[in-house]
């Protein structure tokens, strides 16, 4: 294959303005006979934080520390982002990446998981978007990384900081909870090139991080931003669920993990720093919430060696018991296993 000529961001997309809620959720549902009703609901969501979804600005923020970290490392790639359900759209970027003569990219897409929703979906955006564009770039898509250093880590610190914040007394006896995004569970069964990839992968990110703070073998996994009808069987515990057993159980505090997340966007922003808070509060439990990598240098630092990887032959790093995820995906791998979730934050 020639050597890569350009560097892709893909994200999800979210509004920027009262405007684009509606048009944007139904975007993000077409084709799942999702009721207005209920897109009018979570649009309420959005209208608590002026129709504006933090994702658009976060991607700008990455790319930006990716473009000043690809010219400190002698990465001579420009960069491109384009979105699943919002402005800037995938074909667009594609149509533009086309024009500028490129021919052979290398995508990073902000979900670190395996999974239809986090991976194969997003390839399937990918070729879609190829093939509405004549002479479109070939594009290749970056391995997980849920458990690489430059994820790890910073989730730890941040950890660390939201149990600094909780008051004196909770801060050594706090308990660890870790939330993603919850799927179905024939979609988690199915993800992964053996199936269970979801789950497990979320598992072992969330044990390094914990192992980070002392505490290997005392934290808990719990599920957030459910979208699907009740018929249908999704991971759980949910994080209200799980809040509401710590407290019943004497929990002095909880420091909340977003560890699906790999920024501080919607289903962060209200389902954790306003749902589940104001929960927390009901319950009479001190609750704290990490912040996500975001723009965290070693997070910036691990896209660009990850690009390395694919491009130089960088020996792959990984933390933990599972290794390194494949760096291509075959043909039965994350399948979809169930229908797709609607809409949730």
């Amino acid at each position: 294959m020639p050597p890569y000529d350009s560097f892709l961001l893909i994200s999800f997309g979210g509004p920027e303005g009262r405007d684009d809620v509606i048009p944007f959720l139904e975007n993000v549902t077409r084709g799942r006979g999702v009721p207005r009703e209920r897109l009018e609901q979570v649009a309420e969501h959005y209208y608590q934080f002026g129709g504006v979804s933090p994702i658009n600005q976060q991607c700008r923020d990455l790319l930006a520390g990716i473009e000043k970290d690809f010219a400190a490392s002698g990465v001579d790639l420009p960069v491109y982002w384009g979105n699943r359900n919002w402005d800037p759209l995938l074909t667009d970027t594609v149509t533009a990446m086309a024009a500028d003569g490129r021919r052979h990219a290398i995508a990073f897409v902000t979900s670190a998981y395996s999974s239809y929703s986090s991976c194969r979906q997003y390839l399937e955006d990918i070729e879609r978007a190829r093939a509405a564009v004549p002479d479109a770039p070939r594009i290749d898509k970056l391995r997980q990384y849920f458990n690489h250093p430059g994820f790890v880590e910073p989730f730890a610190d941040a950890a660390r900081s939201a149990a600094e914040s909780l008051p004196l007394p909770v801060q050594g006896t706090y308990d660890l909870v870790f939330t993603a995004h919850s799927i179905p569970e024939a979609m988690a069964g199915a993800s992964g090139p053996t199936g269970g990839a979801y789950p497990r992968q979320l598992a072992e990110a969330s044990r390094l991080v914990a192992g980070r703070l002392g505490r290997a073998d005392s934290w808990r996994l719990a599920y957030q931003s459910r979208s699907g009808p009740p018929s249908v069987p999704w991971l759980g515990p949910d994080i209200g669920e799980c809040l509401t057993e710590l407290a019943e159980t004497g929990s002095s505090g909880v420091v909340v993990v977003p560890v699906g997340f790999i920024s501080d966007h919607m289903e962060v922003v209200f389902d954790l720093d306003v749902e589940a808070a104001r929960h927390a509060e009901r319950l009479g439990l001190p609750l704290a919430r990490a912040a996500t990598p975001g723009t965290d240098p070693r997070f910036i630092a691990m896209i660009t060696e990850l690009v390395s990887e694919r491009q130089d032959g960088l020996p792959p790093r990984a933390l933990g018991e599972l290794g390194p995820t494949l760096g291509v995906c075959g043909s039965g791998c994350c399948g979809l296993g169930a229908a797709r979730p609607g809409v949730s934050a």
